[in-house]
């Protein structure tokens, strides 16, 4: 699929803080026009990865397509950053289609909170106590006591990050499954997690919750002193990346698996 562009494509710049994207987004602005965000046919995200999936939740109810460019630290979603011929590069972009988790945690007051994420959803220890967690696959026991740091949930697009980090397996972005991965396991020792079709729903019960109190994180929004967590793919959304054909999102995880370092 190409987004064939009209006469002039109506481009939106969004930045992250940094003085380097805000000057680019200013220079960028000057040349392409200022269009607002709800009146925009694609957004281009100047930032790293981390600006990338702030941009993704602040704009993906609009259904509008996303570029990025890097102008941050890490940039795997991103393109490179080139000013010129920006309409013709978008014209020429492959997207890339990404559904996010729903997150459902439920914490020590009765609060519910619903989250969603991009990458991945991970629970995590807040003292020196290991966490102790009951792990449900469809409504089904898989482990009646995790001891660990942490685990979590990553999209194909998130496994390349934190889950890569924590030894979890890199996911093709069309493979249509998920990544459950712990973070440091204690018991069982030789567990190193598994491979989920995308359907599954993931429920995790805190043990001994006050004794060994855990925080959830769904992308970059935490919820603290959680009791209970329930993941699962949300299929009915999605939002569309933008890569250039020569280093689209599909080849870069391709060749994160063949990366020295």
């Amino acid at each position: 699929m190409r987004y064939h562009r009209p006469m002039t494509l109506r481009i939106a710049f969004a930045a992250s803080d940094t003085p380097r994207a805000q000057a680019a987004r200013a220079a960028l602005q000057a040349r392409y026009g200022t269009i607002a965000v709800s009146d925009a046919q694609v957004v281009v995200a100047l930032g790293g990865d981390g600006f990338m999936l702030r941009a993704l939740h602040a704009y993906h109810a609009l259904d509008v397509p996303v570029y990025g460019m890097k102008l941050g630290r890490v940039g795997f979603l991103m393109n490179q950053y080139l000013p010129d011929d920006l309409p013709e590069r978008i014209d020429r972009a492959q997207p890339a289609v990404l559904h996010p988790l729903t997150m459902t945690a439920l914490d020590a007051q009765g609060i519910e909170h619903t989250r969603q994420a991009f990458n991945e959803v991970s629970l995590l220890r807040q003292t020196n106590q290991a966490a102790h967690i009951e792990v449900k696959l469809n409504g089904a026991v898989k482990l009646d006591n995790l001891v660990c740091d942490g685990v979590l949930v990553a999209t194909p697009a998130g496994s390349t990050a934190y889950n890569l980090s924590a030894y979890g397996p890199i996911l093709p972005l069309d493979a249509n499954v998920l990544a459950l991965t712990p973070i440091s396991p204690f018991r069982p020792r030789r567990w190193r997690g598994a491979i989920l079709p995308h359907r599954t729903v993931v429920s995790l019960q805190v043990l001994d919750p006050d004794k060994r109190p855990i925080s959830a994180t769904a992308d970059f929004h935490e919820v603290r002193d959680i009791r209970q967590v329930t993941i699962e793919q949300c299929v009915e959304r999605s939002v569309q990346l933008l890569f250039d054909p020569e280093h689209n999102l599909e080849q870069r995880i391709l060749d994160e698996q063949f990366a020295a370092s």
